[in-house]
């Protein structure tokens, strides 16, 4: 496999989880209005699987992780592809209301031990150099805003957004039965409008090994 998408219970991990109390109230409020069940809440994260850049020990295959976060969560700055406001734009300036996608090699992605599923896309290791070169050309969108009718911006809405940018073909990739992703259709939608516009991947792996 190349890449795989993570589908980890939104709070997971936590014994008294402040996301997943509000996930969880946000859920019942949305499926009131739609007149439909609640159902359980899922975060979507990425694992890309490649083998090191050219001239190194071709048995050796790296792992990287992808991951929209808040920004206050560890070191700030730490491997950050882009940035981008939560909530408010306005409300950005502060690091408090900020969110990081995160792009870190060899790093497990936290609460995996909590994942639900996993889906396994391979369709070879230039298509997932692709979407790690993608990374830094994911818009900064406010995360929780609306983005049209999609739905509104957020983690999965990333992951979502790489995804279709980078060409994956994603007809059987979605939440598992009984779940729901909030924000994938945005990530979907924009996504759509930007793999026409995607970068050429260079011979090393990353955000920085692309170029227009």
């Amino acid at each position: 496999m190349a890449v795989e998408v993570v589908w980890v219970p939104v709070g997971a991990g936590e014994r008294v989880s402040v996301v997943a109390v509000s996930g969880w109230l946000y859920e019942r409020v949305v499926a009131a209005i739609a007149r439909r069940r609640p159902r359980r809440l899922v975060h979507a994260a990425l694992v890309v699987h490649l083998p090191p850049p050219p001239g190194r020990d071709e048995s050796a295959r790296g792992t990287w992780t992808v991951e929209m976060v808040p920004a206050w969560t560890g070191p700030p700055g730490t491997a950050v592809a882009v940035s981008g406001p939560v909530g408010l734009k306005v409300l950005g300036r502060s690091r408090w209301f900020r969110y990081e996608v995160r792009v870190r090699p060899g790093v497990a992605i936290p609460d995996v031990a909590y994942a639900v599923a996993r889906t396994e896309l391979d369709e070879g290791d230039e298509r997932a150099g692709l979407l790690l070169a993608c990374t830094s050309d994911v818009p900064q969108l406010t995360w929780g805003r609306p983005v049209g009718t999609a739905g509104m911006w957020n983690s999965n809405s990333v992951v979502a957004w790489l995804l279709r940018a980078s060409g994956h073909d994603l007809k059987d990739v979605r939440p598992p039965d009984g779940w729901r992703a909030p924000g994938w259709g945005a990530g979907l939608a924009v996504g759509a409008r930007s793999s026409r516009h995607l970068p050429r991947v260079l011979g090393i792996w990353g955000p920085a090994s692309r170029v227009h």
